[in-house]
């Protein structure tokens, strides 16, 4: 077996893999459920080459994402649901259908014109998928996968929840409501329930989502973004302290601080 830039290679390889006796006893024991946190942990890596701009690795981590396709395609193969070529099926005629101003006769659109036709086509594609399940009460937050992200699932159920009405028209007023719900952590605090000044650090949460929402920020991106920043400070802080032949543990947090500044004003020069 070699490698090829065929796709049809990577099929046969998780063929391969998913073949009992011969195949890899690790992958005949997986199923959907199993594989499922590998495939949102493969998303994320792409997404931290990405941040790195670390084009080699994003191009092993986009094949790393495309196995998890291939893995999922395969068990359902072998479930008789559908293969491979039915993922792409599906895909490419969904791009065909919700891109009429490239594939059909709906051409000089301007952007919000698209974004309006795509949500449209999206509403029709829900109401045709809801015909082949069991019927429900419908709610305007339907169709955000429990799955998600936190931060991005937070983000959706707001998006769609503004789209009937339920949203305010000023970052200013969500800011208000982020020092509301500040001053009810400090209330729990003060009254010692941990449980539930917990449970209003999420309320927190979820009001600062809707902050970067307002301000057409992606929460989940922007957090990444500080992520970078206060690893690349804190490492500062360990070299500084290297330097003076000391550990993090071995200092004081006064002492750490005033690195951290040092590290921070660095960077602002």
């Amino acid at each position: 077996m070699k490698p090829s830039r065929d796709t049809a290679r990577l099929i046969e390889i998780m063929a391969a893999l998913r073949t009992p006796v011969t195949g890899c006893p690790w992958d005949l024991e997986q199923n959907f459920a199993t594989i499922a946190p590998y495939t949102i942990e493969e998303a994320y890596e792409v997404a931290d080459a990405i941040q790195r701009g670390d084009l080699p690795d994003l191009r092993d981590e986009l094949g790393d994402l495309l196995l998890q396709v291939v893995f999922h395609a395969r068990m359902a193969q072998e479930q008789g649901a559908f293969d491979f070529g039915g993922v792409v099926e599906a895909v490419t005629s969904k791009m065909i259908r919700r891109h009429p101003h490239v594939f059909g006769d709906a051409g000089g659109q301007d952007t919000k014109a698209v974004e309006g036709q795509w949500e449209r086509i999206k509403a029709e594609e829900k109401a045709e998928r809801a015909k082949r399940h069991p019927p429900k009460v419908p709610s305007a937050l339907d169709g955000v996968p429990v799955a998600l992200p936190a931060l991005t699932r937070a983000l959706k159920l707001q998006q769609k929840a503004g789209r009937v009405g339920f949203d305010w028209n000023d970052p200013r007023a969500v800011l208000a409501k982020i020092r509301e719900e500040a001053d009810e952590i400090e209330a729990e605090l003060d009254r010692a329930e941990k449980n539930q000044a917990a449970a209003e650090v999420g309320d927190l949460l979820f009001a600062v989502v809707n902050l970067a929402r307002h301000l057409d920020a992606d929460p989940e991106a922007i957090l990444r973004t500080t992520n970078a920043k206060f690893e690349r400070r804190f490492t500062a802080i360990e070299a500084a302290l290297a330097a003076q032949g000391k550990k993090p543990q071995d200092a004081s947090l006064a002492e750490m601080d005033t690195l951290w500044d040092q590290a921070k004003m660095a960077e602002r020069e």
